[in-house]
């Protein structure tokens, strides 16, 4: 009775979404404007900037990634147990704001510990800004798959704007120009969170309040030390980028123990609650093999649409990065009108697809676009160049793929967690695309061109060290959902009532 209480609190008009969704829309589409903006840059900036070679670079990218995603699931802990959505919200984005603009100071230092602010403060903001969506809704609305993806279309609006202008910026006029300009939107976004979050009336705030503000040392309270024990993190993060190779035992051991833990919680629930669990838990390790392959968007197909797609329209060369960074946001934009109104449009036909379909459609659609890619690699060999419009394709049918697992997964896991650990759930979500983002690093270094190579910039001479390795993804990809098909009876009886 106190959820339904709390949700009517923010429903307005029955049928419509709540004003408060729009809130957190635009909150979270400056602050993704900003990371993506940043991220747009990264591996272009140490293989061309920093002289990495590019196995280097793509290890960096894969710990860097998957840091950002290990995070949330800590952050999302100390959400739940003690600061609450807001301030989380807030301490996340600061800690972000102070990351980027590090990374706009033109120093050898700052590269490093500008993205380990980040990492700490994503910790904070990405899983707790999804997780205060969830709370606008109870389970069972049927307009929660939809919030999510409206929610998901103000992600990919400020990842598009960010792509393309410091994808520019960075590439045609100053890379550290390109960083500060994502910082500056940074500070957008915690404004109108700051102005806007009075209207989440008790949504979000600490659930011990008192507690929270107890003191322990002097004046110290738990709160500081939440936000002193974070800072202290920066330095151990740092530290990892110069050990990059000690992630691989960091990602098996966090990794394993996260199966482990969320298994113990789950045979101490009552036998519905505990196979929703199950349920989750599969769905979040299927989730890892296709940001794997997703997230090459970050990393290798930056490389290959910069040497590799022709970005000459109507005579003028476009900027590779800059391109390559708006499609996939811009492809989401356009397609979340279609899927915000295509899951509702099925569910009152009783025709939509169960969550564990959307999945198996996601990993068979992301499969097609990779094939895409790589039937143009094979009509191109003589120029070594495919064509901006295929590129562009390909793009499309991974973003449909995306679209049935990325915003159905945010939604899934706030309907199948106990109430108690939405927040954490969420971030063992976030910590499983980690994994996905650190794999990615491996199969992108599986790309990587030779030195010499690069430095002939002759398409027809890089095209072989892309085009077979983006035929196995695509392969690999359709057989996988092709299994999680066979998976998806299992798993909807393990749901029971939930969509």
């Amino acid at each position: 009775m106190e959820f339904a209480h709390d949700v009517a609190e923010v429903q307005e008009f029955e049928g419509r979404h709540p004003k408060q969704l729009y809130l957190l829309f635009f909150t979270e589409m400056w602050e993704r404007f900003s990371f993506y903006g940043m991220k747009a840059l990264l591996l272009a900036y140490m293989v061309s900037q920093l002289k990495f070679d590019e196995p280097k670079g793509y290890a960096i990218l894969g710990s860097y990634s998957a840091l950002v995603y290990t995070m949330p699931m800590f952050g999302g802990m100390l959400a739940d147990r003690f600061l609450g959505y807001r301030k989380a919200i807030m301490f996340g984005g600061i800690l972000m704001t102070i990351g980027h603009l590090v990374l706009a100071i033109p120093q050898g230092w700052s590269f490093f510990y500008g993205m380990a602010f980040i990492i700490c403060g994503n910790g904070f903001f990405k899983p707790n800004i999804s997780s205060l969506v969830g709370t606008l809704y109870a389970n069972n609305d049927p307009r929660k798959d939809s919030a999510f993806s409206i929610f998901y279309m103000g992600i990919n609006i400020g990842a598009a704007l960010g792509g393309l202008l410091c994808g520019y910026v960075g590439q045609r006029i100053n890379w550290h120009y390109g960083f500060g300009l994502a910082g500056i939107f940074m500070i957008l976004g915690l404004i109108v969170f700051s102005i806007g979050k009075k209207t989440l009336k008790k949504k979000g705030l600490p659930l011990n309040a008192a507690e929270l503000r107890k003191p322990r040392f002097a004046f110290i309270t738990n709160e500081h030390i939440i936000y002193i024990a974070s800072l202290a993190i920066i330095p151990l993060v740092v530290a990892l980028f110069h050990a990059y190779e000690v992630m691989d035992w960091i990602m098996l051991v966090l990794g394993t123990l996260s199966v482990c833990y969320i298994l113990f919680i789950a045979f101490k629930l009552e036998k519905i609650e505990r196979f929703q669990l199950f349920a989750a838990l599969t769905m979040i390790i299927f989730s890892t093999l296709f940001w794997s392959f997703y997230e090459q968007n970050s990393g290798s197909l930056n490389l290959f649409a910069l040497r590799n797609v022709n970005m000459n329209v109507l005579g003028y060369n476009l900027p590779g990065l800059a391109v390559n960074n708006f499609l996939p946001p811009a492809w989401v934009i356009i397609l979340s009108f279609v899927f915000a109104w295509l899951w509702p449009w099925l569910n009152k036909r009783g025709q939509e697809p169960s969550t564990p379909m959307k999945f198996a459609f996601s990993f068979i659609l992301l499969g097609i676009g990779f094939y895409v890619f790589y039937l143009a690699c094979k009509a191109s060999t003589a120029t070594g160049l495919i064509p901006l419009t295929t590129f562009a394709l390909g793009y499309f049918f991974i973003i449909s793929g995306e679209l049935c697992i990325s915003p159905i997964g945010l939604s899934m896991v706030t309907k199948l967690s106990p109430k108690n650990i939405v927040a954490m759930m969420m971030g063992i979500w976030f910590f499983a695309s980690a994994i996905g983002e650190f794999l990615a690093g491996k199969i992108g270094s599986l790309m990587s061109v030779p030195k010499e190579v690069a430095e002939a910039e002759n398409p027809v001479l890089s095209l072989p060290y892309y085009a077979d390795i983006i035929s196995n993804i695509g392969l690999g990809s359709i057989v996988i959902g092709v299994i999680l098909v066979c998976f998806v009876p299992f798993l909807k009886r393990w749901m029971h009532d939930v969509k």
